[in-house]
């Protein structure tokens, strides 16, 4: 006795669809799964088992062997059980196999029967676009968010018999036990309103967001880097349907929150701890592959405060990913491509005391030489804006009046957005060499400065093209679209300043 039973597998933030093969034969009783299972799938037998127990159906005292036919990669999960499970009733002939030709199944099952969410919904439902998926109630408005046909929801394992067996109805709509409450809900309620003062960086913020201009914000402590990083995403624009899509399946691989409405809108923000792995950042894991923070912050903003702290060769596996906007992973049995384009703010102290202004500042030369070591010079050389946070002042702390909403600034950005994209159809932070020399070509007065700039070995080649692409952001918001003239190039430079500006120059 034989089924095949549609469902998927995941790797990294892709669905791969798969059939599950069920043989129920004569034999000595036992249960083989075949196809280079993982942990999770292996131990499916006994959820299985205990879930067509405790639904009144009867485990086939007979040799029994399922098959995971796909590609050569290491597969499962638990997400494979409510397949392996009606493929069994199928091959016992408890259901008829006629009733599953149209359907692909995804959920973990419960002891009880109870269907469960697994993660990796979107994408999994997403990969099986030629069948209606059955998925558990909790996953079900992710599932319909990127669903091709319909997704149906079931609570448990005998309530799915039922309806494959045409005894009642499939359930039209189920309570969702879903919570969407997270860090983004907490960071989009942040406002540029609560930031006093602080001029340069409230530009540097808002230039960065309109070109997708990475920044790094240096200062002492208690100058407010972390609060302006913290209200990036509130002057950023909505996510369009692509890039919604593409960070809701990136979320639902790592099993985070979505939103009620099944598709993530807003720019998502991470914000990882300095001791954070180079796993964790990056992405990987044995098996799983798992999307790392830089793909979590894809299409949004990655926040690293405390950037000395960082491991620094967790910092520098950042180059690659800012430069392609992907990051590659591979493994002994696999390799996965992941995204990874997002806005990277950076925040950290001028120095190991945090003061960096001499006569205040306690280190000597020896422990500022080491604190440099940490910072590679082709990391800081992909921020495009390296901005001198200094506190406030105290008139600028008590002033009653409000700074400019978020709102306001977002309108702008948006703005200057639109311009570049129908100008060169991509962001300036994106332009090649050759869309530079067409779309920001350079003035006299500001070919002039950038040269000396060059010569005095102040701009590295990526620096340089770096520094047009800020030109023309900054050209953009002031709405001057001719030519990158050299007060922007002025104003470019000067948002680049070197990491300890007081001891070490400017390192650019």
């Amino acid at each position: 006795m034989f089924a095949s039973i549609r469902s998927a597998t995941l790797l990294g933030v892709q669905g791969r669809p798969l059939d599950v093969e069920v043989h129920v034969g004569v034999g000595l009783p036992g249960f083989t799964i075949v196809g280079q299972p993982d942990e999770a799938c292996r131990e499916s037998r006994d959820r299985v088992r205990a879930a067509l127990l405790s639904s009144g159906m009867s485990w086939p005292n007979r040799r029994i062997t399922i098959n995971l036919a796909s590609s050569s990669e290491r597969r499962g999960g638990s997400g494979l059980d409510l397949a392996i499970a009606v493929g069994l009733l199928v091959a016992q002939e408890v259901i008829e196999a006629s009733s599953c030709v149209d359907l692909a199944f995804v959920a973990e099952l419960g002891l009880d029967g109870s269907l469960r969410s697994v993660p990796g919904v979107v994408p999994l439902v997403g990969a099986l676009h030629d069948r209606d998926v059955v998925v558990a109630p909790q996953c079900v408005h992710e599932a319909r968010a990127v669903a091709s046909r319909s997704a149906r929801a079931v609570s448990s394992l005998g309530e799915l018999v039922q309806c494959l067996l045409g005894h009642q109805p499939w359930p039209s709509d189920l309570p969702s036990n879903h919570d969407s409450r997270g860090l983004g809900a907490i960071v989009s309620a942040l406002d540029m309103t609560d930031v006093r003062g602080q001029p340069a960086a409230r530009g540097a913020l808002e230039i960065a967001a309109a070109g997708n201009h990475h920044l790094l914000l240096i200062g002492p402590p208690g100058s407010g880097k972390s609060m302006l990083a913290q209200r990036m995403v509130s002057i950023l624009p909505n996510l369009d349907a692509n890039d919604g899509l593409l960070a809701t399946m990136i979320h639902s691989a790592a099993n985070l929150p979505i939103p009620d409405s099944g598709l993530i809108r807003r720019p998502p923000f991470r914000a990882p701890h300095h001791s954070a792995s180079m796993i964790a950042m990056v992405g990987g894991g044995t098996a799983a592959m798992r999307p790392g923070e830089i793909s979590l912050a894809a299409y949004g903003v990655l926040f690293l405060d405390e950037l000395g702290e960082f491991i620094p060769t967790v910092l520098d596996a950042l180059r690659q990913p800012l430069e392609e906007g992907v990051v590659h992973l591979s493994r002994a049995k696999s390799a996965v491509t992941l995204p990874a384009k997002f806005l990277l703010v950076g925040a950290t102290n001028p120095c190991p005391c945090g003061e960096g202004t001499p006569g205040v500042c306690i280190c000597d030369d020896r422990m500022r030489q080491r604190y440099l070591r940490r910072f590679s010079g082709p990391l800081l050389d992909r921020f495009d804006l390296r901005v001198a946070v200094n506190r406030p002042h105290v008139d600028e702390l008590l002033a009653e009046e409000p700074g400019e909403a978020s709102h306001v600034v977002a309108r702008r950005v948006v703005a200057a957005r639109d311009i570049a994209i129908a100008r060169a159809g991509c962001l300036n932070s994106m332009l090649t060499a050759d869309l530079l020399d067409e779309y920001a070509p350079l003035t006299r007065g500001a070919r002039q400065l950038v040269r000396a700039q060059l010569e005095r070995g102040q701009l590295t080649g990526r620096g340089y093209h770096r520094i047009r692409r800020v030109a023309r952001t900054i050209a953009d918001l002031r709405g001057e679209l001719d030519s990158v003239d050299e007060p922007h190039i002025a104003a470019a430079l000067a948002l680049r300043v070197g990491l300890l500006p007081a001891f070490a120059g400017n390192q650019s």
